[in-house]
């Protein structure tokens, strides 16, 4: 019982001092904010005035050894409501479907936060991504166009990137 007290405290106290841990080793939970992009005036601006049609506005997230691909957000709507989707690449692949070796401009997940126009429609399937144990909807790709290589940040100016954690998610 002794062993497992001291165990239990051992494992809740690293896992404390871990979360408060920054990459950055400084600000906020997963260090300062490192991604750029405008005010969140001019960000609410800009999505209002948004083009619409029959899209998504697609955020590419890439995180290491995940499989998910990214955001999507319909237009004219806040990032705070996209969903981190899984994309069905029977139909087409996706921008960024290239070997996970070699240069950085030409392998898997080159294109971290470069932002597209999605089109397809989500299947209703929910998808199982063993990496971040998540299950998340899964979306039929039949096609895109990038609108943007360097947006900034993605739910708030305060975002912070890391490729090895799973840190950017919607407000709540």
């Amino acid at each position: 019982m002794r062993n497992y007290l001291l165990f239990s405290f051992l494992a809740a106290l690293t896992f404390m001092l871990h979360s408060c841990s920054t990459a950055s080793g400084g600000a906020g939970t997963y260090g300062s904010p490192n991604m750029g992009g405008p005010s969140a005036e001019v960000r609410a601006a800009e999505i209002a005035s948004e083009p619409t049609g029959n899209f998504y506005y697609g955020r590419r997230y890439f995180v290491k050894k995940t499989r998910f691909w990214g955001y999507l957000r319909k237009p004219r709507q806040s990032a705070d409501t996209a969903k981190l989707v899984i994309f069905n690449e029977s139909k087409k692949l996706n921008p960024d479907r290239l070997p996970e070796t070699g240069p950085r401009a030409e392998r898997y997940g080159f294109d971290q936060n470069y932002e597209y126009k999605i089109y397809g429609y989500y299947t209703g399937d929910k998808v199982y991504e063993v990496n971040s144990n998540q299950i998340l909807p899964e979306f039929m790709l039949t096609g895109y166009e990038l609108v943007n290589r360097n947006p900034g940040w993605l739910f708030s100016p305060r975002d912070h990137y890391n490729p090895q954690y799973i840190n950017l998610r919607p407000a709540l």
